[in-house]
């Protein structure tokens, strides 16, 4: 039956201009690609490559029968062994009431920004994320630009800056390190400086540390450990677990912004009611002291370390501008000093540079304007995540001594991606 004179479906005007997530359609746009018979090497979407270690495994099998629907704040038992986390990692004490767990960092982010009443700072280039929660929500966000002489990172100066022209108004910085999209995170130092500034201005801080077990350093700084009081800590399963399609991650705030805390709870209850509960015992298992699962990620870590120097070393080659990764799995490499050239095949922008490249090669990248950077700046997020991270744990050597061998053997198709990207330039 077809129904005449049906009234007019608007949509939120909030939602004008918005898409699918840049990082969802690169991975969808690659699948396309490859039932097309095409050879596409996938270093856009940030997906860890790397299986969940096995406890973690075995203990959602054990519990694969748990069916009741938990607490909205989580499990207690599992923010217990967070409240014991958080307290070792960052000798930080913490209450079970203090701790929220969620379908995914992403969804616990989405519900902070519509409790919280406040202008959103955030500084560029930024996970892709970000800014469009907001924008659907209706947060003003004032959009910090960081710069590559800096290293892409936020300094205190520019907080102060900011913040003394209107010093009692509400603000939550958005900070997250080691970076996505760069690569990049901060010193003990800068951290400390940053927390000194913005306990001045009383500024709330949601410190996005999903990928802070993959420091290369193996001794990441946090601002949890200098500004407690002012910090909402982010993590999850999704990157140094391998689990990001087992939708987890946890918030831990500071007791006192408990008001906080119970309100994300009240929107949870409305929204997503329970994180899934085989999920949440399995996490137990991820975040109680465990040397087997310290190991898996120290071995982790080290792959794409190595891996990172490889592909850095060989685009430092070429003219492109780029930062050795300090962390995760993304470089933010730059292509301006091919600007002339890329001209020369109607290549204008960031956009249009990944298209010609993934057009030309095979290799999909993400342009820098998706996270925010000027589209005529020619940068791209590349993820060098296309590999067989299974493979590489059952032959990382005994010495863990990882050589360029071990790379072309377990990591092959990440190191020939960059390689066909060195050929393409080079060709220019």
């Amino acid at each position: 039956m077809i129904y005449h004179n049906s009234p007019d479906i608007k949509l939120n005007t909030n939602l004008g201009g918005l898409s699918t997530s840049a990082t969802i359609a690169i991975q969808q746009l690659c699948r396309q690609l490859q039932r097309q018979g095409k050879n596409v090497y996938r270093l856009g979407l940030g997906q860890s490559p790397f299986p969940v270690p096995d406890p973690v495994i075995k203990t959602l099998q054990e519990n694969a029968h748990q069916k009741d629907y938990l607490a909205v704040k989580g499990l207690e038992e599992l923010r217990q062994t967070l409240v014991d986390y958080h307290h070792r990692w960052f000798d930080v004490e913490c209450g079970i009431e203090d701790v929220v767990v969620g379908p995914g960092s992403k969804e616990l982010m989405f519900i902070l920004q519509l409790v919280y009443d406040g202008e959103i700072l955030l500084p560029l280039p930024a996970w892709v994320s970000y800014s469009p929660q907001a924008r659907i929500i209706g947060r003003n966000v004032n959009a910090i630009m960081t710069y590559k002489e800096e290293n892409y990172k936020i300094t205190a100066q520019q907080i102060d800056t900011i913040c003394r022209l209107d010093p009692n108004r509400s603000r939550l910085l958005i900070l997250n390190y080691p970076s996505n999209p760069t690569g990049q995170t901060y010193s003990a130092e800068e951290l400390e400086e940053l927390a000194e500034v913005l306990a001045t201005y009383k500024v709330l801080v949601l410190a996005d540390e999903i990928y802070a077990r993959l420091d290369f350093s193996g001794d990441p700084a946090s601002i949890v450990t200098y500004y407690p009081e002012g910090t909402i800590f982010s993590g999850g399963l999704s990157k140094w677990c391998g689990a990001g399609g087992w939708r987890l991650g946890i918030f831990i705030v500071p007791e006192k912004m408990r008001w906080l805390t119970d309100a994300m709870a009240t929107v949870a209850s409305e929204t997503f009611t329970s994180t899934s509960a085989p999920i949440q015992y399995a996490a137990v298992a991820a975040f109680k002291e465990n040397p087997e699962i310290d190991r898996y990620v120290e071995k982790c870590r080290n792959v794409l370390a190595t891996l990172a120097d490889e592909i850095t070393g060989q685009l430092q080659k070429t003219a492109v501008d780029v930062l050795p990764a300090q962390g995760g799995f993304y470089i933010f490499p730059d292509f301006s000093s091919y600007r002339t050239k890329l001209a020369e095949k109607n290549i204008l922008n960031s956009a249009q540079l990944c298209d010609g490249i993934l057009q030309d090669t095979g290799v999909a990248i993400l342009p820098g304007s998706d996270f925010g950077r000027d589209p005529e700046e020619l940068t791209a997020r590349l993820a060098f995540v296309d590999f067989d991270g299974g493979k590489a744990l059952q032959q990382y050597p005994e010495d863990g001594v990882l050589n360029r061998e071990y790379l072309l053997n377990c990591c092959g198709r990440t190191v020939e991606a960059v390689e066909r990207l060195v050929n393409w330039l080079d060709a220019l």
